[in-house]
């Protein structure tokens, strides 16, 4: 029998790869492996669920048994690999041996809190990077009987998209960040200020510039010290400070790995023969992209290189929707820093415009009535990866 393709995760970028694959290869064996359930959600919904109310199980598409079943897979689900050897070709789950014919590391990106969660409050402080995590929060709100003071450590992107959402779903929000502006790594002042402003007008509390320097429990929920000695009190905390690529395995089993995780060539093909890198957890040519669209594209040219037709992956001029739908943002940051931004538009409707010393498009950002400027720029902008 053949050695079956291994895929490490069963999030948007392994059974997106999954799928592809089984369509070239509908006899071979195929085996996923997650820490997780396994069920097929899709991740960016996570950020419009509790607007909407939405329970657990309406997220979910799938479960993992149907997952199986459709793929004709074996899923293996609350499932850690702790070991890989590139040159036996085979993993490692406690003492049992799992021999690959190809490998695929979909392992995705874990949270990185700026701090150490204390003892007692873990309960009470959360990270969302999963439909598990979306669960385990869901619960702890609904155990309060009431509408939460929600404490969001970090304004950018997941940030802002929970922000907006768990005020629609009547919520009290604050928001602590560093950076004087939502979005920092997506807008430039200006337009993360117009961002902030909005947020501010349905009761958003802001606290740009600012970082956290003690929490500890109270008798009603917990109190959080800021840098300007502000104290806020919260039910629960929401650390949504970014993610770093998982790359642990890969490096113990010798592969080159870096700050940005698995590296990749165009091909998905990590330094080890036969091993893959895809997703958040992948640098692919010196690219980390974490958005859906290079996901699916790098899926997709995976999918044909696995099953025998070398694929290299090419990432367009996608840019990114923020989730925001008080004040709809769009954004496609420039790979390097400007000479210059260009503002055009008045009140919170703007598009700025990222600008080479000549004068040629490197990116833009995109607030309220000027997002339906994306596909214009989009066209004129340049490829993130040719």
């Amino acid at each position: 029998m053949d050695t079956p393709l291994i895929i490490l995760g069963t999030g948007m970028a392994g059974l997106g790869l999954a799928r592809q694959w089984r369509a070239r290869n509908p006899d071979h064996p195929l085996t996923l492996i997650t820490a997780d359930s396994g069920d097929d959600y899709a991740k960016p919904l996570l950020s419009t669920g509790f607007a909407k109310g939405l329970p657990p199980e309406r997220l979910a598409q799938r479960s993992a048994l149907e997952v199986a079943e459709q793929l004709g897979a074996v899923v293996r689900t609350h499932t850690r690999v702790t070991a890989l050897d590139p040159e036996a070709r085979c993993l490692w789950i406690g003492e049992e041996r799992l021999d690959y014919g190809q490998l695929v590391l979909a392992t995705g990106a874990a949270p990185r809190p700026p701090f150490a969660i204390p003892v007692g409050l873990a309960d009470r402080v959360f990270t969302i990077n999963d439909l598990d995590d979306y669960r385990a929060f869901q619960t702890a709100l609904a155990g309060l009987g009431r509408p939460a003071r929600v404490a969001i450590i970090g304004s950018g992107l997941v940030g802002c998209e929970f922000a907006n959402d768990l005020q629609a779903g009547g919520h009290r929000v604050a928001l602590v960040a560093p950076e004087p502006a939502p979005l920092a790594r997506l807008l430039p002042e200006h337009l993360g200020r117009a961002l902030g402003e909005a947020m501010a007008e349905v009761g958003i509390a802001l606290h740009g510039g600012r970082s956290l320097t003690a929490i500890e429990a109270e008798a009603e929920g917990m109190a959080l010290g800021l840098d300007n000695g502000q104290s806020l009190t919260a039910d629960l905390v929401l650390v949504a400070t970014g993610l770093a690529p998982r790359v642990e395995l890969a490096e113990a089993a010798g592969l080159t790995t870096g700050v940005e995780g698995i590296v990749t060539d165009r091909y998905l093909a990590t330094s080890a023969a036969g091993v893959y890198a895809l997703g958040d957890a992948a640098c692919v040519a010196g690219i980390n992209a974490m958005y859906v669209q290079p996901l699916q594209a790098a899926a997709k040219a995976l999918a044909a290189t696995l099953s025998g037709a070398p694929t290299p992956v090419s990432y367009g001029p996608w840019p990114v929707l923020v989730k925001t739908p008080l004040l709809p943002v769009v954004s496609l940051p420039p790979r390097e820093a400007p000479a210059r931004w260009r503002i055009e538009g008045e009140g919170r409707d703007l598009a700025a415009l990222a600008e080479d010393v000549d004068g040629r498009l490197m990116g833009f950002a995109l607030t309220g009535a000027a997002v339906r400027r994306k596909v214009e720029l989009a066209r004129a902008a340049p490829p993130l990866l040719v």
